[in-house]
């Protein structure tokens, strides 16, 4: 009997399961990489640890994103059609401005049209709330309290968030 071609199966099925794995492999550098991906880098990044005290900070999510949880003191602006553009003509215009989504890709769009309106110092959040979150800074809930759930805007992005509660 000839096992030959029993062993080629089973080594090429291992091989398959191997490959497979390490193409869903998910890492800090993954994200980080998939970050290069998505920014245009229009607007100015800050990264997590350099925020000022001065900063105005407002959430590009959805809203139901922004209930689930946000940056303390955020201040829910929308994207998009959610647009809250009376919240933004309150704004000074000299005003630092700290933009936020999920990973930073929706709010750097909205930090674009800011700048296009005449606003000086707008500044997006590098790696967004996934990564404030992944490194266990501070989140609240709609009602002010801490949390660790985060909308992950949807299943497929949820990979991305490594800290925390999963919810879309």
């Amino acid at each position: 009997m000839n096992y030959f071609p029993y062993f080629l199966r089973i080594f090429l099925l291992l091989a398959l399961s191997l490959t497979a794995c390490q193409a869903q492999q998910v890492t800090e550098a993954a994200f980080y990489q998939k970050l290069t991906e998505y920014y245009e880098e229009t607007v100015p990044l800050v990264q997590r640890d350099s925020l000022r005290e001065d900063y105005v900070i407002l959430d590009t999510r959805a809203r139901e994103e922004y209930d689930v949880s946000h940056l303390p003191n955020a201040i829910w602006i929308g994207y998009k059609s959610e647009l809250q553009q009376a919240v933004i003509d309150s704004l000074p215009k000299d005003r630092p401005l700290l933009l936020y989504c999920s990973i930073g890709y929706r709010s750097e769009r909205v930090g674009e049209k800011l700048l296009a309106q005449g606003f000086t110092q707008v500044y997006n959040l590098y790696g967004g709330l996934f990564d404030w979150a992944n490194h266990g800074q501070p989140i609240v809930n709609a009602q002010n309290q801490p949390t660790d759930t985060v909308h992950t805007y949807s299943r497929g992005w949820s990979k991305w968030l490594f800290r925390g509660v999963k919810v879309w």
